[in-house]
């Protein structure tokens, strides 16, 4: 299997590591910049398009800023992401809130900053009305159940808690219009890390002639469509990334099949997509501490689930270099893991890799996205540092590895003595 690309070299990463030990995420600047320069110029025929980064993939104000300077706005689901936003000084309709379950301070925040609110619930109409006052631009979710497949991170939508049915859309946007709201919008996701570029296109189709039938049942003209997120990436040496040039030559032969027809364009078309942005330009850089050989051999890493939860959770695949040995056969069997106490903690499971020696610095790929955001505390672990590679080659730091005394700095052991 061929290895994947890396933006830096051993002896690049060694110097690096003398500054920085390991764990710790790298991002690729460039890299990201330039697609997301891409992911803009394939929908640059639809006016008011906008890509709003959703920010729990990566949620760091560095990068958000990069991500800013090329137009992007941000999606939160929380008064924390919601409060980074406006600490970088986003606001308005840079700013969607896709929440669920959803408590008044929340939406009070996200409409004291202007953001664009995106309802889960038909009770929230009410509940945000009664509790923070109606904005006078609203979205809504939904949830087409059945007519639309999932897969298999998220799930199938008739399954899923997030969203309207069809008959609470219509309901829906009959309601808002009666209390007065004059802007709409549309949104929906039902896929996560979808490599079938096709997926997307009848994602639009779908949210399209649910545009229309508002229109004809409600008199409501929906202003932006948000197709979500869901895009994949190639986590696995060979398969295929979307093609962006497809998805888009598809949505516009739907919008100008269905909504410029039915006279309601112009429709502003979002996305709210965070794998596909920075994913394949975040690496999770380690050494290896232990070769341990019982009924299996294990590689033991200085990394653990703390760093990169995926593989544990959804038995997602990662791309492991080895590196100064990317051109060495791949003849020995190993699980990778971290040092966790829990069994799956590993990173990888009878992964065929070259032979492996204490100290050798490992790369995990892809993990730009959930990777370090969906870092946690278990066992004691203390989340590691991010590092910036940027454009002209300096690296920075954007995030401080935690420390112990951060792990106990929301518990009172004075109060303990005195219990």
């Amino acid at each position: 299997m061929a290895e994947k690309n890396l933006p830096f070299s051993k002896e690049q990463l060694e110097s690096i590591i003398e500054n920085h030990p390991t764990p710790f995420h790298i991002y690729d600047e460039k890299a990201m910049i330039e697609n997301a320069r891409n992911f803009k110029k394939a929908f640059s025929w639809n006016e008011g398009f906008k890509e709003y980064y959703a920010i729990k993939a990566a949620p760091n104000p560095y990068l958000m800023k990069i991500l800013r300077e090329e137009g992007f706005g941000i999606d939160c689901s929380s008064v924390a992401e919601l409060e980074l936003a406006k600490r970088i000084g986003m606001s308005g309709d840079e700013i969607m809130l896709t929440s669920n379950d959803t408590p008044a301070y929340e939406f009070q925040l996200a409409k004291d900053l202007g953001a664009i609110i995106n309802l889960d619930d038909i009770s929230h109409i009410d509940f945000v009305d009664k509790h923070v006052g109606l904005p006078d631009t609203i979205c809504m979710r939904y949830n087409p159940g059945s007519l639309k497949e999932g897969n298999v991170i998220i799930g199938h939508p008739e399954e899923a808690k997030y969203g309207f049915t069809r008959d609470q859309m219509i309901e829906g946007y009959k309601i808002l219009k009666e209390k007065g709201v004059k802007h709409f919008g549309i949104h929906t996701m039902v896929a996560s890390n979808e490599l079938e570029s096709s997926y997307f296109v009848e994602t639009a189709e779908l949210l399209f002639n649910l545009v229309v039938e508002v229109y004809e049942k409600t008199g409501v003209k929906i202003e932006f469509a948000n197709m979500g997120g869901g895009i994949g990436i190639p986590y696995k040496p060979g398969e295929k990334p979307v093609d962006m040039e497809f998805v888009s030559a598809g949505v516009k032969k739907c919008y100008d099949d269905i909504i410029v027809k039915a006279g309601l364009a112009p429709l502003k078309i979002f996305f709210e997509s965070g794998r596909a942005i920075t994913g394949p330009y975040g690496y999770l850089v380690t050494k290896v501490r232990h070769i341990k050989k019982t009924y299996k051999t294990y590689a033991g890493l200085d990394a653990c689930m703390t760093n990169l939860m995926r593989p544990a959770l959804y038995g997602a695949y990662h791309h492991i270099t080895v590196m100064g040995k990317e051109n060495d056969e791949a003849n020995v069997k190993y699980d990778v893991t971290g040092s966790l106490c829990e069994n799956n903690d590993k990173f990888a499971i009878d992964r065929m890799l070259p032979e492996i020696e204490q100290d050798d610095i490992v790369v995990i790929h892809d993990t730009g996205a959930h990777g370090h955001s969906m870092g946690f505390n278990y066992n004691g672990k203390l989340k590691s540092a991010e590092l910036l590679l940027r454009e002209n080659g300096d690296v920075v730091e954007i995030r401080r590895a935690e420390t112990i005394e951060d792990y106990f700095a929301t518990l009172d052991f004075d109060g303990v003595k005195d219990f």
